[in-house]
């Protein structure tokens, strides 16, 4: 049974437009790159927790946040497939409850992926002014900064389902949420913008601190020093701009734009995959890129499919080399005692 709000909302917006009337789940090609974009999404993120499980070594605050950027990823990875079986025709026949929920879940989880960068950022900050990166008895800065990434993304997701919505006022409906109001999609757009300037300027002050740390205390090798930690940095703001400032601009042009003056606001679906990206890349940023974290990866997936691998120590390769890798880890994990953010970010 068709829902008479969501298809009166989805005709107004022009939605309704060369819909495929057919019944049933809609699997076109355009449906089955963005399925098997989220099936990777819950796959590597996935591992990644695994891995942070069974490694007692990761067990403290940085790893706590990167286990928790992992697990946004994983319920992003999920609720975008969930949106896209439950998309197409089926839309107009679910409860304007459903459609709510449908939506919401894509901002809950998308927003703490969001926030947990920024709390990463924030810690990395703090760690960088203190000095003390491993302090074991302040676990309770972890625990709330991750609980305030998840309250102020779930209250942003419950929003609409509360009450802000466009309802009762067609003229002001979005045309990529076609039951959400232009003034929430500001209002959300505003925040995150906000939370990339953020960003922006705690990766700038944590740069600038390990610059000079490294004036100090490492003269001789402070350009390589730094030019890897501007890397870094510039790998971390590049790929979260280029994932989400098309969407962002494609919002602030439903905002914008007049009813059905807008064709490029019918193809969202594009931009919204792109920033589910962010999710699939940040398991590639934050943990790959650690020395540590990237022998668990592998050896979770070597004791997966080659079980001998892990035998006698032997994951790597031969006992002298087994011996290397472990001063070479030991190395690693002073620098990173130092204050040392490229490995762990």
């Amino acid at each position: 049974m068709i829902n008479p709000d969501i298809h009166k909302h989805y005709n107004y917006t022009g939605k309704l437009k060369n819909r495929n009337s057919t019944s049933g789940v809609d699997l076109g090609p355009e449906k089955v790159v963005f399925l098997v974009i989220s099936s990777f999404i819950v796959l590597e993120n996935l591992i990644v927790l695994i891995a942070i499980w069974k490694n007692h070594r990761f067990h403290n605050r940085m790893y706590f946040f990167i286990g928790n950027l992992a697990l946004c990823d994983l319920l992003a990875g999920v609720t975008y497939t969930v949106n896209l079986l439950m998309s197409g025709e089926r839309t107009l026949h679910l409860s304007t409850e459903e459609w709510f929920i449908r939506e919401g879940s894509m901002f809950v989880a998308l927003g703490a992926s969001i926030f947990s960068l920024l709390a990463i950022a924030i810690e990395r900050h703090l760690t960088m002014i203190k000095m003390r990166p491993y302090d074991a008895t302040k676990n309770y800065r972890v625990f709330l900064l991750i609980g305030t990434c998840w309250l102020i993304a779930v209250a942003l997701g419950v929003l609409p389902i509360l009450g802000w919505n466009c309802l009762e006022n067609l003229p002001d409906c979005s045309v990529i949420l076609p039951l959400y109001t232009k003034k929430y999609v500001a209002f959300c757009i505003s925040i995150f913008t906000a939370l990339l300037l953020a960003i922006c300027v705690l990766y700038t002050r944590i740069y600038i601190l390990v610059k000079s740390s490294s004036r100090k205390v490492m003269k001789h090798s402070n350009s390589e020093h730094s030019m890897a930690l501007l890397r870094t940095v510039v790998i971390v703001v590049g790929v979260f701009i280029a994932c989400w400032m098309p969407l962002f601009i494609l919002m602030l042009t439903d905002v914008a734009c007049k009813q059905r003056q807008c064709p490029v606001l019918l193809k969202a679906n594009w931009f919204i995959a792109l920033a589910t990206i962010n999710s699939a890349m940040n398991p590639v940023i934050y943990t790959l890129a650690s020395r540590e974290m990237r022998r668990a990866f592998l050896s979770l997936l070597c004791g997966c499919f080659i079980s001998p691998c892990t035998d006698g120590g032997k994951a790597y390769g031969d006992g002298s080399r087994s011996k290397s890798s472990s001063q070479n880890q030991k190395a690693a994990e002073d620098q990173d005692k130092q204050g040392n953010i490229v490995t762990v970010t």
